[in-house]
């Protein structure tokens, strides 16, 4: 009997709030954004590897000309 009287309480009621807005798919201000962010990375890499090709012809350049002021006994080609 004591069973039945707890079973017959009130019961507990638990309000749930709204679930929250369903979030946007990615904007076209993401992707152009992810592109961007790309050309970025492209433009550094693109003036890093002028850097070096440049440098490098420095290098050899001045190597030829101090090669060609002495004289060596040995040929050289030029390519």
């Amino acid at each position: 009997m004591f069973v039945l009287a707890l079973l017959q309480q009130t019961p507990i009621i638990i309000e749930v709030g709204k679930p929250p807005e369903a979030t946007p798919d990615i904007s076209i201000d993401f992707v152009v954004g992810m592109f961007a962010m790309a050309g970025i990375f492209l433009l550094a890499a693109l003036i890093g590897s002028l850097v070096v090709a440049g440098s490098m012809l420095i290098y050899k350049r001045r190597q030829q000309k101090a090669a060609s002021s002495n004289e060596t006994s040995h040929t050289t080609l030029r390519i």
